[in-house]
């Protein structure tokens, strides 16, 4: 920091640097915090000198976004950006007040993470045999492996074949912030990336990629061996799981939510699950504890004194409109 910024607009470019260049926050997290910051820049005008933006100028903000039918989680997102980058400009004496702390989150309604079953999994696993879509090997190892592992999309995009146990049973992902963990993969799953991997590499002799002077790294390749981006992994699976395929759309982080709520349903520690999805927060994790009735029934019958295998599910009436995930 070589001077004082002089106006907003000064301020927020110094602070993505530092979050980019110090902390080494990953690009979508900067895109996120650009976004939202580029809107308080527009709101305020960004040539307004720092110390002059008071809570009622944030609050403004937020009101803004609310009468442009941002929902409450937008609203958010953009209350974190803003503390942020005030929380920063007061640590380095930018201002002498954060106006920042006086503004508060908007209640939003809570929404469980939408999950697959058993059933939808093995269809949409399966979708790529029965589906002659697009490129069947790797989208059946690109599947299993996200059910089996619950990496996020950009996990499994930056995954290389260095980054594999030798027996392709574990890998180790950059996850969000610069950490890495170890993630694993089912027999299932090793085996359709070991069917896959041969063709990966006919792809790379094809487009002449095996030999460059910077080879593709990218474990999953596009159809004209390049690295399989993030937009790649989504379209692949829109794909597979629209009218062409399951009819039942999903994005790629139903398998992450679907990962975490079979571990839970059949008994892993919380901690653990944290530990295997890299949530920094064990709140974040517990979203995942919604186990169903049957299951709670189960629980009790099996640990309560007075419990007994004859006690049956209670039905659920379900006539509220409210019943879904």
């Amino acid at each position: 920091m070589s001077s004082r910024p002089a106006c907003l607009a000064e301020a927020i470019e110094e602070f993505l640097s530092y979050q980019q260049g110090v902390r080494c926050l990953s690009a979508n997290t900067l895109a996120g915090y650009g976004n939202d910051l580029g809107k308080l820049a527009a709101f305020l005008d960004g040539q307004r000198p720092l110390d002059s933006i008071t809570k009622e100028d944030l609050r403004y903000c937020m009101g803004e976004l609310t009468m442009q039918g941002a929902a409450a989680s937008s609203v958010n997102r953009f209350v974190a950006a803003v503390r942020s980058l005030f929380a920063y400009c007061r640590r380095f004496d930018y201002i002498q007040k954060d106006p920042a702390l006086e503004i508060h989150t908007v209640k939003q309604p809570k929404q469980l993470p939408k999950f697959m079953t058993a059933s939808e999994v093995q269809e949409l696993c399966t979708a790529p045999e029965k589906n002659s879509l697009l490129w069947e090997a790797r989208d059946k190892a690109l599947f299993q492996m996200f059910y089996s592992s619950g990496c996020r999309v950009a996990e499994m995009a930056g995954l290389t074949l260095e980054d594999f146990s030798q027996d392709f049973s574990s890998a180790m992902v950059r996850g969000k912030g610069g950490k890495d963990r170890r993630v694993f993969f089912t027999p299932t799953a090793s085996t359709a990336l070991k069917e896959y991997l041969p063709q990966r590499q006919q792809k790379l002799l094809r487009f002449g990629n095996d030999g460059a002077s910077q080879p593709v790294r990218a474990l999953f390749l596009n159809n004209h061996g390049g690295a399989l981006t993030t937009r790649g992994i989504r379209y692949i699976l829109s794909r597979y799981s629209g009218v062409e395929g399951t009819n039942n759309p999903v994005s790629p982080h139903a398998f992450r939510h679907t990962f975490a709520t079979a571990l839970l349903s059949n008994g892993a520690d919380v901690r653990m699950v944290q530990e295997m999805l890299g949530h920094s927060s064990i709140s974040t994790t517990q979203r995942y504890t919604h186990i169903t009735t049957a299951q709670l029934v189960k629980t009790y019958n099996q640990a309560h004194p007075h419990g007994g295998t004859e006690r049956q599910t209670p039905s659920v009436a379900c006539d509220d409109g409210n019943s879904g995930d």
